[in-house]
Formats: structure tokens, C-alpha cells, sequence
């Protein structure tokens, strides 16, 4: 069973001497897969015994854009901690958000007060790294009990090079967030006040960089080849657009398909010619939807595919760029939603799901256009549809009436910005994977 290093593990896990496979395998044991690859976890580390660099430690400093200061105490790695400043109002899942690649480029602040006290577990990361450029919490638990743990959730800051800050305030700045939308920071020793107001001053946002670049695959991999159905029968061949795609969402597509991971600039004609898939999936990702690097590339496969019908899914970012490649603006949402508990409402069925979700942008609505927008009034340039197919709004959230989901009329392609595979509800709407092999099956059989 080969051995693929993740999505830009940003450790010296290979160089500590590392011999085991990586954990992360989602066609292990699946029906008619015989060498399935493997691939690192972000706490693979921990359980190797890596040398980790030493701790930050001593007063701390937080700084915001608009004149914020907060004082607190360092933790995890030394250093620096800056980027846009963020929230999420989850009480559990800390490691699945830590290793979110949705996150980078961000400062992740956790409204719940205590992080840390069931540890980390192996095998439980959503990538091979830790993506926020810096943690803020209350109290970060330095003493984990959880028979399952491995270590505290510091030492998983540590082993990435991420800093922390605790004893803040983390109320404070949630309101503050949520009234004046997101905003630039920066934090460190205390004892560095006036650099790190230098540092801010030059700070510009991480929306301006090419993000979906820096956490996708480089090359594309086959993570389940030869797999078959419960009546030995092969599964249809997937394309999976990684954008900063999580672990997650290949486990349940590898439950459906067998699944071709690739990298977001794989053109349409190589997914049809040289890996001869049936269906095409884009994932979630960080930064602006609109950015012209990685994720224009994707875009514009995802047109192609609805162009020459074949069934097409998008989550989070995925769905923003069918928005785009419909002919909808996206914008960037004032505090945007991140975290468990979102109510969506199927417009088509009334049905109301309990949600995981996390991104800064959405999809204007058709007719009501960008709701709970960001002061700045950052937002895409006007375009055309790429595909020719009508758009209809399926899913919006209940809280605010932001666009969640897509359907595409006369295609058998659809999109939801909720995560299905992160189980709050628990299981609320994990059946969308589902609905989507039996999309499949039925273009398959000719019905589209």
C-alpha cells in the first residue's frame, strides 16, 4: 500500500523518520480495492514521537485593525499570529476545525470557552496540516481527559508552527465581529507591542492571495481503484476537485464512487480522456470564490461539465463557483457562518436541516441579491453564465435567507454551501451524498 504525503503537510513529519503508512486511508477494507493509498493525518506526528519545538509561553498581546487590544497569554508554537480575524461557535470538533483548510489564511477565534479537554485523537483530523494562521481562545485545556487522546491540543499547534493566545476576552471579540464584520489582526509577546502594530499596519488581506493553491493536492491520486458494489459491480468513476478538499467528503464519496482526487486545475478534457469519469465533484476551500488563480480554473471546469451534462456536485466553495459560472455575483459576508447548528430550509420540500458550515462568502440571491454583506462591500464584477443551464435557489439559511444550495433545471447537477458530512444534526443532511450517486446512476441509465 503506497504511502502519499498530504495536502502541504507543513512539518518535518517525513524528515523525524516517519516509516508508518499515514492513517488517512478511505478505500482501506472497501469491496474490490486491493492497494489503496494512504495518507497523512495532521496528529500523525504526535503519535510518531516528533521533536516538537518548544512552547510559547508568557503575557500576549492581541491586536485588531480597528484599534482592538486584548491582552491574554501565549500558547502553542512561538511566533506570530496574524490574518483576518474569525469565529466558530462550535463546543466539540476543535481538531476538525484546527485542520479545515477553509481556515487559511485566518485567525480562528472559538466561542466556546474551554478547548481542548477531550485532546486530540488519531485518525480524526479533516487534512494533513493545521490551516488558521493563529488560535484565540479562553482557556485551552492542558491536561486532556479522553482515553482516546493522544495529547493536548497545544502540542497539534506545536508539531504545525501555529501560535495561540488565551485568557482573551473571546466574548467580546465575537460581538465585535458580528457587529462590524471580520477585520485584520495580529497578536504575540506583549513585550512586542510596537512591532506587531507595524506588522498590522502592513498587513493586507488574505482574500488577495491565491489560497485554494496552497491547501490542494498536486498531483491527482486514485484513492479506491477497482472498487465494487455490494453486487461486485464497479462504482462509477468520480472526479473530485480539491479546493481544500476535507477527509470527510472523500469518505463518503468513497462510499458512492471511486473517487480520482485531483488538483483544482485539472481541465475537463483530461477528467473525461485520460481518467474517463462519470461525474464531477468540487469540494470546499478558503479565500474569495472570485480569486483569478486556482479557483477561476475550476470554475471553469465545473461549466464545462454542466456544458456536456454530466452530473455535477459542489459544497461550500464548490458552490460558489457554480454561482459564479451561472452568472451570480458572490460577495463576502460581514461575519459569514462557521460552525454547528445552522438551520437550512429546502425551499422545494420546506424541510428544515440542522447544519455544519464554514465560509466568509456567499452567492447573491437572484432576486433579493447580497444579504448580511461585509462593510467593505467586497464582491464579484457582474458576469455571464458560462453554461447555459437555469439556476434556481433550492436551500437558503433560515437565520438570515443567504443562498445555500442550487439546482440546476434540466441537469443533473445541483449545490449546497452547508457541509453534509460534518453530522450535526447528526445525520440531517448527509443523505445529499446519497441523492447524488442516485443522480448518477440514473444519467447513467440515460434519463438525462
Amino acid at each position: 500500500m503506497p504511502i502519499i504525503m498530504g495536502v502541504r503537510f507543513r512539518q518535518k513529519l517525513m524528515s523525524g523518520g516517519a516509516t508508518q503508512k499515514g492513517s488517512f486511508c478511505p478505500g482501506q477494507n472497501q469491496r474490490g480495492v486491493t492497494d489503496a493509498p494512504s495518507f497523512v493525518d495532521a496528529a500523525d506526528g504526535l503519535s510518531l514521537g516528533i521533536d516538537l519545538p518548544p512552547s510559547a509561553e508568557g503575557p500576549g498581546l492581541l491586536l485588531t485593525a480597528d484599534g482592538g487590544r486584548y491582552q491574554g497569554t501565549l500558547f502553542g508554537a512561538q511566533g506570530y499570529g496574524e490574518g483576518e480575524l474569525v469565529f466558530t461557535t462550535g463546543m466539540m470538533g476543535y481538531q476538525e476545525s484546527l485542520t479545515d483548510p477553509s481556515f487559511a489564511g485566518q485567525v480562528l477565534t472559538f466561542t466556546y470557552p474551554l478547548i481542548g479537554n477531550y485532546g486530540i485523537h488519531a485518525g480524526a483530523s479533516e487534512s494533513s496540516g493545521v490551516w488558521p494562521q493563529g488560535v484565540v481562545v479562553r482557556h485551552a485545556m492542558h491536561q486532556p481527559d479522553h482515553r482516546h487522546s493522544i495529547a493536548p491540543v497545544e502540542d497539534l499547534l506545536r508539531l504545525h508552527n501555529v501560535p495561540g493566545i488565551q485568557g482573551i476576552d473571546t466574548r467580546a471579540i465575537t460581538r465585535r465581529v458580528r457587529e462590524l464584520g471580520t477585520v485584520l489582526c495580529v497578536f504575540g509577546p506583549e513585550d512586542d507591542e510596537d512591532l506587531l502594530r507595524s506588522r498590522l499596519q502592513e498587513m493586507t488581506s488574505p482574500d488577495l492571495e491565491d489560497l485554494v493553491d496552497q491547501v490542494s493536492i498536486s498531483s491527482p491520486v486514485v484513492l479506491n481503484p477497482g472498487a465494487l458494489d455490494a453486487l461486485d459491480q464497479p462504482l462509477p468513476r468520480l472526479g473530485a476537485l480539491d479546493c481544500g478538499i476535507k477527509f470527510n467528503i472523500l469518505r463518503n464519496l468513497c462510499r458512492h464512487f471511486e473517487v480520482v482526487w485531483c488538483p483544482p486545475e485539472t481541465s475537463f478534457e483530461t477528467l473525461t480522456k485520460e481518467y474517463q469519469i462519470d461525474a464531477l465533484f468540487c469540494s470546499n476551500g478558503p479565500g474569495d470564490p472570485a480569486h483569478t488563480g486556482k479557483a477561476t480554473m475550476a470554475r471553469n471546469t465545473l461549466a464545462q461539465a454542466v456544458q456536456a451534462r454530466l452530473p455535477v456536485m459542489g459544497i461550500c466553495l464548490g458552490h460558489q463557483l457554480m454561482g459564479l459560472a451561472s452568472g451570480l455575483q458572490t460577495y463576502k459576508m460581514r461575519y459569514g457562518h462557521r460552525g454547528a447548528n445552522q438551520p437550512v430550509v429546502d425551499l422545494k420540500t420546506g424541510r428544515v436541516s440542522i447544519t455544519s458550515q464554514n465560509h466568509g462568502f456567499a452567492v447573491a440571491d437572484p432576486e433579493a441579491g447580497m444579504l448580511a454583506a461585509h462593510p467593505s462591500g467586497a464582491c464579484s464584477p457582474p458576469g455571464e453564465n458560462l453554461h447555459g443551464a437555469e439556476v434556481i435557489v433550492r436551500f437558503v439559511n433560515a437565520n438570515d435567507r443567504t443562498v445555500e444550495g442550487l439546482d440546476l433545471v434540466g441537469h443533473p447537477s445541483f449545490t449546497v454551501q452547508f457541509h453534509p458530512e460534518a453530522c450535526p444534526g447528526p445525520h440531517d443532511a448527509a443523505p445529499l451524498f446519497e441523492q447524488f450517486r442516485d443522480i448518477v446512476d440514473r444519467a447513467l441509465g440515460g434519463e438525462y
